[in-house]
This record gives structure tokens, sequence and C-alpha cells, in this order.
């Protein structure tokens, strides 16, 4: 793209100043949290400089408009209402670059009674009535640990 020119040229790529990263940064953040990992893929995904995209999300730090600690939150908050248990709560916090720290102080923050919530994802998927046989029961732990509960949750699940 030529300096003066807003339109694209056939081979031209579109200059990463500071500016323009922190415009589609926000612009990303306006539609959902993201964390600083996500933005960093995301915006080398669209052509820009690794080197240049941390300064820029340092200052979104700063600002206060980027957070992991703020992401993590409201993912487990989102993922608990999803019936996903812990397990697969912080495989997934840490697939999307949340460190352990700011995952486990997602999860204390939310507390919630990790049995009551596989109780429900099995009497939603299954019904109240206790599995069957040891074929139903096997069928119905495979779901439980699939949705990231524990062991000793799927027991105390399948029993109750």
């Amino acid at each position: 793209m030529s300096r003066w020119n807003s339109r694209p040229e056939a081979g031209d790529e579109p200059e990463w100043d500071p500016a323009r990263l922190r415009r589609v940064a926000m612009d990303l953040l306006a539609r959902r949290e993201h964390t600083r990992s996500e933005l960093t893929a995301k915006l080398s995904a669209r052509g820009a400089d690794r080197l240049d995209i941390g300064p820029v999300l340092d200052t979104l730090e700063a600002d206060g408009l980027l957070s992991d600690a703020r992401f993590a939150e409201a993912f487990v908050r989102q993922r608990i209402q999803r019936g996903h248990g812990p397990v697969r709560i912080r495989h997934e916090l840490g697939q999307r670059g949340v460190d352990e720290r700011a995952a486990e102080a997602a999860m204390a923050e939310a507390d919630p009674d990790w049995d009551e919530r596989a109780v429900r994802a099995r009497h939603g998927r299954f019904g109240r009535q206790k599995p069957a046989d040891f074929k139903d029961r096997a069928r119905q732990a495979r779901f439980l640990t699939y949705r990231g509960f524990t062991a000793d949750q799927v027991r105390r699940a399948l029993e109750a």
C-alpha cells in the first residue's frame, strides 16, 4: 500500500506500525477477551513482525486492556456453565497460553462444587437413573471423563 493511497496495490503488503498493530489488537479484544499468546498468534498470522508485536501488547497490558487473568476468569466461568470439568478447563487454558498461576487463581475464584457439576452433566445427558449395567456405567464414565472430570468425581457422580 502506498503511503498516500488507502487501497492496497497488487503485491503490496500493508505496513505494521505500532498504531496499526494497536488498532487491530483492540478490534480483536473488542470482540472477546484474548490471551497475550492468542493475540500474538493472530497478529503474526496477519503478517505483523513478532518483534513489533511485543511492545504493543505490553502497552495494552499496562493500560488494562489485555489481561490473561481476566481472560482466564471469563473462560473458566463459561466452561463451567457448559458442564466441563476441572481437568479439561485447565488443559484448555494451557493451550491458550494462560500460565498456571493465572489458571489456578481463576479456578479458585470460581470454586464450583465439582461433584455437583459432574452429577448435573450426567443427569443432563443420561437422565436421573443410575447406570443399568456395566456397559452403561462405562459409557457414562467415558462421557464424564471426556468432559474433564477427575476419576473420583466421575465415581461419585455415577453413585449419586
